[in-house]
């Protein structure tokens, strides 16, 4: 499996793509670019690779993860594809932005297919499985590759920390409890790519994390 990261938008955000280097089939989790050479950026490296993008998923709809799903969408034509639980956040995208003295780049997007715990998808002979974590958001999403061995997580985990919960929708117990019983059920080695900061992985978060030993 085949994965670049960036890190876009004044937040600052992790979007990544993810593909099969045989196959060049792909998705885009979180596209968060917000400014024009962050999207020329984003597009230009799927075009240079030849990376047939399949999906655009959302762990979650907060705006830094989605300043730029609207021109993903259009760019690839395919549909953002995200939790229904999560779509009230999309009405309120505008006021949140101003909130931090910000305009968004694009109209929000609608969700073109929904989302949820056991969806699945395939890019080449890669399976993502998407695991429903909620607790930072009400649709928090999770998409994990047992053959790659690696989590996309979102807001939901970092390395040494959790999503906070005190926004729209949040909770502690719900977050902690669904890192808990469903993410620390993957094997120890899983590689976890968070939405902000740095790689870690399911072992290393069992034993250090303060939020859940």
């Amino acid at each position: 499996m085949e994965i670049k990261k960036f890190e876009f938008n004044p937040f600052p955000e992790n979007t990544y793509i993810v593909w099969d280097k045989d196959t060049k089939e792909g998705i885009i989790i979180d596209a968060g670019c917000y400014y024009t050479d962050e999207k020329k950026s984003l597009s230009g490296y799927i075009q240079n690779k030849g990376i047939n993008i399949k999906h655009l998923l959302a762990t979650h709809l907060h705006l830094d993860h989605n300043f730029g799903s609207p021109y993903i969408s259009k760019y690839l034509n395919i549909p953002l594809e995200a939790s229904q639980k999560d779509e009230f956040l999309l009405s309120g995208m505008k006021e949140q932005a101003s909130m931090f003295g910000m305009q968004l780049p694009d109209e929000p997007i609608p969700i073109g297919h929904y989302i949820d715990e056991g969806s699945e998808f395939r890019i080449g002979k890669y399976t993502i499985r998407t695991i429903a974590v909620p607790g930072h958001s009400p649709g928090s999403l999770v998409y994990y590759s047992p053959e790659a061995q690696v989590a996309f997580v979102g807001d939901v985990l970092f390395q040494g920390s959790i999503g906070r919960t005190d926004l729209p929708g949040g909770s502690y117990t719900q977050l902690v409890t669904g890192i808990k019983e469903k993410l620390f059920s993957l094997p120890n080695d899983t590689i976890v790519f968070s939405g902000h900061g740095p790689e870690t992985t399911i072992g290393y978060e069992k034993e250090n994390n303060p939020y859940l030993t």
